[in-house]
């Protein structure tokens, strides 16, 4: 320690002007090559330190600006996002309570469909019904016509002898005469 005192306090040691000596204790001269390097760098480094830092300032400052311009663009985009979402959801419920009131209103329109149709159905099967009576009372008047006049033509060859049966036939030729004559 008394080495470095004596480096500094000291002028003893001082060689006289005009003559160059290196100084090799190595504890007195590390702290006044440091000292100078520090100077030295200090002086002429803090323009190139001041701009290096003012540089990184500016590009975090950048950073922080664009970082705070993303965030208000997501913000706008969440809101609108919301938004949307507000607007679909109401949407969506219109159209699950028109839907349904809609399909309400189908069912009825269906129930009422088949209704009128089945009421169709049931005045055709009436129609048909009463055809198929109508149909069926006239087979049978035409069988009893048919049977009746059979039974007639029966009896009616039965109770005719042949001599009544030509006077018969001659009368009707004289009828169907006398309704040639008038027809032209």
């Amino acid at each position: 320690m008394k080495n470095i005192t004596d480096s500094f306090v000291s002028v003893g040691h001082w060689l006289p002007v005009g003559s160059f000596e290196l100084n090799t204790d190595i504890l007195a001269t590390n702290p006044i090559n440091l000292s100078v390097v520090l100077g030295v760098l200090i002086f002429f480094g803090k323009g190139v330190l001041n701009d290096l830092l003012d540089k990184r300032k500016q590009r975090i400052l950048s950073t922080i600006r664009n970082s705070e311009d993303l965030r208000r663009g997501a913000i706008e985009q969440l809101e609108k996002a919301r938004a949307r979402l507000r607007k679909v959801e109401v949407e969506a419920d219109e159209y699950r309570t028109n839907g349904y009131s809609e399909i309400e209103r189908e069912k009825v329109n269906l129930i009422n469909a088949t209704f009128d149709s089945l009421k169709q159905l049931e005045n055709f099967q009436n129609e048909t019904l009463f055809f198929e009576q109508q149909r069926a009372i006239h087979q049978v008047r035409q069988q009893v016509f048919q049977q009746a006049l059979q039974r007639a033509l029966g009896t009616l060859n039965n109770c005719l002898n042949s001599e009544l049966h030509f006077r018969t036939i001659s009368a009707n030729i004289g009828i169907l005469g006398s309704v040639e004559e008038r027809t032209y």
